[in-house]
């Protein structure tokens, strides 16, 4: 008997691991609102936390994320389990798109605010974290898995010809 979506369970292991681990890193060796330039002015490391969603929508009132964050996960996992077999992209797509959900769930439960860490300067973009590119990532992949395959909606099939 072997899993069905593998890839699926690979993804979220390793994004929700390389989130954990880079949260991890950054709490231990930054102080809150430090910065590393790693190419001065484009890309930073800087220490910030987040009590909200992306762009720090909802800080004001954001207790309610870690809740989504569990049903988020909870879903995909019985999707996962319970649900047909996926392709290959939809199981990276969903695999990612849990491992972010987890991975800042974790840090809602466990703190109440979000590390975030990646500060990508040359745009002024937001601060933030691996779960965040994961997610985006599933996204991209999910849309993929949807456009990315051909219409059977006309019904006809391409047949070599005799």
């Amino acid at each position: 008997m072997g899993f069905k979506n593998r890839l699926f369970w690979v993804a979220a292991a390793i994004g929700l691991i390389a989130d954990q681990l880079t949260k991890f890193w950054v709490v231990r060796t930054f102080e809150l609102n430090q910065t590393l330039p790693l190419w001065e002015g484009v890309f930073h490391f800087t220490f910030v936390t987040n009590r909200g969603a992306a762009f720090s929508l909802f800080s004001e009132s954001g207790e309610w994320l870690r809740w989504l964050s569990l049903i988020v996960s909870v879903g995909l996992i019985a999707l996962a389990v319970l649900g047909p077999r996926m392709n290959r992209w939809e199981q990276w797509g969903y695999g990612c798109i849990l491992a972010g959900a987890l991975g800042n769930g974790i840090d809602r439960f466990m703190a109440g605010e979000v590390v975030d860490f990646l500060d990508f300067r040359l745009i002024g973009f937001p601060v933030f974290n691996l779960a965040d590119v994961f997610i985006n990532v599933g996204i991209v992949c999910l849309l993929i898995a949807a456009f990315g395959r051909p219409s059977q909606s006309n019904g006809n099939s391409k047949r070599p010809s005799p």
